[in-house]
């Protein structure tokens, strides 16, 4: 039975995606670093879909938990055939007014992550014969969002990253690329004080005629997992029903 982890997937996008893997016939590692209650109950549906979850509690900012966090994916599974680095954080704040501490908090959960949680799961893809890696972006990373700047910086880190680690593991037949969503009305925006004010722009101004729904985010991810996208190496795919494409 096939692996996937899921970083920071007790809610939001990352709930979405594990559970359409665990649809898809995956045991799922559930990964989070404070809502417990929120884990449990993503693990509970995914043993309600006939899977099983493995539920680790792990800031994946730090590297020796996620070395933790990988030896106790050993120990339950075995094995691991896909990573979906999903997990973020960040402060929202103007250029002007971050401080060393927020600089350093939203790139090592948003940016370092991706190294490290790829750097173990690889090892263990190696061992399969391959997998697939795939990230979250937004477009913060390659767009001006206000109060966005380091959370912006770190998504363009992750989407450079792509790349190297697409052509660095390839050769162990790992094919790795990224998922860029517009405005998700997820939780995450929840803590965004102009919420109301970017829904309606983002419902105004996307030509598709309406906001990205979590599942849109979860069709692409689906995609780049799949047979069909064996040729795509190190892209990120900008899924904002072209949101981007209007200046």
């Amino acid at each position: 039975m096939k692996v996937a982890v899921v970083t920071g997937s007790s809610r939001g996008i990352g709930k979405a995606i594990a559970l359409r893997l665990a649809k898809e016939g995956y045991n799922i590692v559930v990964n989070y670093a404070r809502s417990k209650e929120a884990a449990l109950q993503t693990a509970s549906e995914i043993e309600a879909l006939g899977r099983k979850a493995l539920v680790v509690k792990a800031n994946v900012g730090k590297v020796e938990k996620i070395q933790e966090m990988f030896a106790q994916i050993d120990e339950a599974f075995g094995r691991v055939d896909v990573l979906i680095n999903n997990a973020a954080s960040g402060v929202l704040r103007p250029a002007m007014e971050l401080e060393e501490a927020h600089w350093d908090w939203t790139m090592d959960i948003n940016s370092k992550a991706l190294l490290f949680c790829a750097q173990e799961a690889a090892k263990r893809m190696e061992k399969v014969g391959g997998g697939k890696i795939v990230s979250i972006s937004s477009l913060g990373s390659i767009r001006y969002l206000e109060n966005y700047t380091a959370v912006g910086v770190s998504k363009a880190a992750v989407e450079s990253l792509t790349r190297y680690l697409a052509v660095e593991l390839a050769a162990k037949n790992i094919s790795v690329n990224a998922v860029s969503g517009g405005a998700v009305d997820t939780d995450a925006l929840k803590h965004f004080p102009n919420r109301e004010e970017l829904l309606a722009d983002a419902i105004a101004k996307t030509p598709a005629g309406r906001m990205v729904e979590p599942e849109d985010i979860v069709n692409a991810v689906l995609f780049l997992l799949s047979d069909q996208a064996e040729m795509i190496r190190g892209q990120t795919i900008i899924v904002d029903g072209g949101r981007s494409l209007l200046i």
